[in-house]
């Protein structure tokens, strides 16, 4: 099961196309217990982009904690916002189910013992993210303001 606030909280935070489109990619991508096995060039060239956009998307995504990188191809996404405890693989619809034990408690464990790894990592907080949304919403706001008050000064003076 994936976090469903999760998917509502990132679509109101990532307001760019490609750090969400990443995201779906890496749900998409995801295997039992969270691990994604997927290059930053595999990244590329399914989501038809220039590597380094990737790169920079990835970091974003990153940043908040909400995967993190295990080793060169391998990310990990933290447990509280994905909780894959199963995969379809295509081609087995008519073989009986098979099932893998996955232990989502060890891997939050080995998530948060491991010093390395930026706080927001460590204990991700979907607060966090909302705090930053709201904080995004009123810079935005106050933009927004700034630009009427500019477009009526202009107009005050082309009145005048």
């Amino acid at each position: 099961m994936d976090s469903l606030e999760f998917f509502l909280v990132i679509s109101q935070f990532f307001r760019e196309a490609l750090p969400l489109r990443m995201i779906l990619l890496l749900i998409a991508c995801q295997r039992a217990g969270g691990r994604i096995h997927l290059t930053q060039e595999e990244m590329a060239t399914v989501l038809d982009v220039a590597r380094p956009k990737v790169t920079e998307a990835l970091g974003e995504i990153m940043h908040h904690g909400i995967v993190f990188k295990v080793k060169r191809g391998v990310y990990q996404f933290n447990p509280p916002y994905s909780y894959r405890v199963a995969e379809y693989i295509p081609g087995t619809e008519t073989t009986p189910a098979e099932y893998t034990k996955v232990e989502q408690h060890k891997t939050i464990n080995t998530i948060r013992n491991d010093q390395s790894l930026p706080e927001l990592v460590r204990y991700p907080s979907l607060e966090k993210m909302r705090e930053e949304i709201a904080k995004l919403r009123s810079e935005r706001a106050a933009e927004r303001a700034q630009r009427r008050r500019a477009r009526a000064q202009r107009q005050e003076k082309g009145t005048s």
